[in-house]
């Protein structure tokens, strides 16, 4: 869908928004894929203002997360982390701001201000966005200097649960047309959106986060174009409400809880680029895009949803990363191409603290330390085979080397608030938790190697004044992973094989009327092997594996109408088709079960409307509505396995519409908007998981969003 609300530098005229899904710059309507690319301006019509809010806008796309905002797990087209939920396995979906790729997926759950725009490609990125991307990529690509004259703007707001937003950005020009550095900040804070009930008990859910940014751009000459940047952001809200145990559940509504110990979900990110790009010619350049990140979480998570101590859990993770991409592009004599270089590294060094009903009161520590590395060299032309017939080629070819060390897990005695006394080595120890012996030396480890030829090919044809129609073929990987979760024995960590997706689709896109009607359509078919999930046992066990064989097929529509001036509607669907072909856990034989996080429709509606022109401004209403049928949480769907005291048909959220909507008035520096988000309150989940079948008498839910409501100032200069 073209969004056509990017800032007036991003167009390649008549409104087009240009975008980067191919690693050059080309209008939405050329590109041969599946892509959603939405501006600043959309994001705040919509009421979008987390990277956990982008499925309100995104036709297939779902978003869940076991810590409300935090680690965001995303899915496109069914393809997604599944039920996974530790902080070591790499998203399916890439992440990426300004094309740096972003490996932990804590960094995912930001904040969204003073961006370009975001780009979301739908469909296996095996070739230009290569690192583990089955299910495609989001690309954040935020503002940066325009080396001409200064700007910014101060937006103010205030909301319901005592929640006042600010945000902010400025930007100088140093040198005309050589240098201009631009500084933005964002920062939110508010109440608990889920009331607590326990006498003196903090509120869940409640909002606490600073983040800002600064680029500085150089050109000292016409060819060289340098921009380095810089960013810092720390969350400190409360963790996420728990519906738990049902004893604790009588009398409360639906956004209460009854909680003695409701967490803080504390995480830090941070990170320095710099993208080089240096023309050769007018037909060749060279991109550099060297970056540096890290960040940490620190999550107390009171998992039980009850005033007493069944499930507590600390979960602390510490990240770095570094990547090095070197690119060429060429373009001219009937043949466009982008190849080049790249080089990642991340490293996760956990410590999980779970604390469990035990006789004695106790639980377990978990200690480990993840190193990835990945090399990959690729490539892609788009051949003019005709005239407007191009043929597009590319490849990639990857090397994933993991190592899993320094591993240790113990249990211990102890109650919540109680020093830790250990008792038993659980990690290394392949036996039942509690007959191995404490060994404050051991250590286990273990290391994998993953090689993939991945890429795409796709023909494309251009009708003279009419849409761009086209046929793909895709092949995407994700590398194989160990299981983060395993934590009571040695037995249940170990490397699983690498996912594999052959995506088959086909599209069309274009404009009716001038700039009437704009739409894009596309049907796609998936062939996937060895989607990675969780299957969680009485211990409480957790086993990392592979579901052998799926298929996923559906279609999606987008589409912007204009039938008058100052009106525009919006509207998308997206139809899902998934089963596990091949997949049978505990027993049970779950062969034609629905995909976890994959709802059979979601659509999106909504429209601008610029009602009147009052007090030298316009006055503008934008209601929107986000649509999802009924969606599993687990791949077990309803059904239970044998001998279990399961309960499956607990995990899903059924079908419901949510609708947002502003009015705003706009003059030539000032605009003031009121805002509803989840307007009708709407009670829905957003996360479950099995803890039945791990031994708990209740399974975990996690509740979304309340009704959110308010107003903002906002200032431009």
């Amino acid at each position: 869908m073209a969004q056509e609300s990017a800032p007036a530098d991003n167009g390649a005229g008549d409104g087009d928004i240009v975008v980067t899904a191919q690693r050059r710059e080309q209008s939405l309507l050329d590109v041969p894929l599946a892509v959603t690319a939405l501006g600043g301006d959309t994001l705040a019509e919509r009421g979008i203002t987390n990277s956990s809010q982008l499925g309100n806008a995104v036709p297939n796309l779902q978003i869940n997360s076991p810590y409300g905002n935090t680690q965001p797990n995303f899915s496109l087209r069914g393809i997604g982390v599944a039920n996974e939920y530790n902080s070591n396995q790499a998203s399916p979906v890439g992440v990426y701001l300004d094309d740096v790729y972003l490996a932990p997926r804590t960094s995912h759950g930001m904040g969204l201000f003073d961006l370009d725009r975001i780009e979301v490609l739908r469909g296996p990125q095996g070739t230009l966005f290569g690192r583990n991307t089955t299910g495609g990529a989001i690309n954040f690509i935020t503002r940066k200097p325009t080396l001409s004259g200064a700007d910014g703007y101060v937006q103010l707001g205030y909301g319901n649960f005592d929640t006042v937003t600010a945000q902010g950005a400025v930007e100088a020009t140093l040198a005309e047309d050589v240098a201009g550095l631009r500084l933005a900040v964002n920062y939110a804070k508010g109440d608990g959106q889920i009331n607590n009930v326990f006498p003196g008990g903090r509120d869940a859910a409640s909002v606490d986060t600073l983040q800002g940014r600064a680029s500085l751009r150089l050109k000292p000459t016409d060819s060289l174009d340098i921009v380095l940047r810089a960013y810092g952001g720390r969350d400190r809200g409360t963790q996420a409400a728990v519906h738990g145990l049902a004893d604790f559940r009588t009398g409360l509504g639906f956004f209460e809880t009854d909680e003695n110990r409701i967490g803080d979900n504390n995480t830090d990110a941070w990170g320095f680029s710099a993208n080089i790009a240096l023309e050769l010619s007018d037909q060749i350049s060279l991109t550099s895009i060297t970056s540096y990140d890290g960040g940490k979480q620190d999550l107390q998570q009171a998992a039980d949803g009850a005033p007493v101590d069944i499930l507590d859990i600390n979960w602390r993770s510490k990240y770095r990363q570094f990547s090095q991409e070197l690119r060429a592009n060429y373009d001219g004599d009937g043949v466009t191409f982008v190849g080049g270089l790249f080089y990642g590294w991340d490293r996760n060094i956990t410590d999980n603290t779970f604390n469990l009903p035990l006789p004695p009161a106790g639980g377990f520590f978990q200690h480990y330390r993840q190193v990835r590395k990945s090399y990959a060299v690729f490539g892609q032309a788009d051949i003019e085979l005709a005239d407007r017939l191009v043929l597009t080629l590319g490849a990639r070819y990857t090397k994933d080397k993991s190592r899993y060390d320094d591993a240790f897990a113990y249990l211990f005695v102890g109650g919540v608030d109680d020093p830790q006394t250990p008792i038993a080595t659980t990690v290394p120890c392949a036996g039942v938790a509690g007959t191995c012996p404490y060994d404050p030396d051991a250590r286990f480890a273990l290391a994998d190697t993953n090689n993939a030829l991945t890429g795409r090919v796709a023909l494309s044809y251009t009708f003279d004044d009419g849409p761009l129609v086209y046929a793909s073929y895709n092949r995407g990987y994700r590398a194989g992973a160990v299981n983060g979760g395993g934590y009571t024995s040695s037995s249940g960590i170990g490397y699983i094989e690498p996912e594999r997706v052959n995506a088959y689709e086909v599209g069309i896109k274009g404009r009716a009327g001038g700039r009437l009607l704009t739409y894009a359509a596309s049907a796609f078919y998936y062939d996937y092997s060895n989607q990675q999930l969780q299957d969680t046992r009485a211990g409480p066990v957790s086993f990392l594996v592979n579901a052998p064989a799926s298929e996923v097929y559906g279609l999606e529509i987008e589409t912007t109408l204009r039938p008058i001036d100052g009106f525009r509607i919006d509207a998308s669907l997206g139809w899902l088709h998934s089963k596990y072909k091949e997949l049978t856990l505990q027993g049970a034989d779950l062969s034609g079960n629905s995909l976890p996080f994959a709802p059979k429709l979601t659509a999106q509606l909504g429209f601008e409307w610029d009602m009147v022109e009052v007090g030298g401004g316009t006055l503008t209403f934008a209601p929107n509505m986000a649509y999802s049928s009924r969606q599993y949480f687990s791949p077990f769907n309803d059904i239970d396995a044998p001998g279990t005291p399961q309960v499956n048909s607990e995990l899903q959220q059924g079908a419901n519409a949510k609708v947002n909507a502003s009015l705003s008035w706009t003059g030539d520096a000032l605009t003031v908007r009121a805002f509803a988000n989840n307007l009708f309150d709407r009670k829905t989940y957003g996360y479950g998981l099995d803890l039945r079948g791990a031994g708990f008498p209740y399974n975990f839910l996690v509740p979304s969003a309340p009704r959110t409501y308010g107003v903002s100032v906002r200032y431009s200069f």
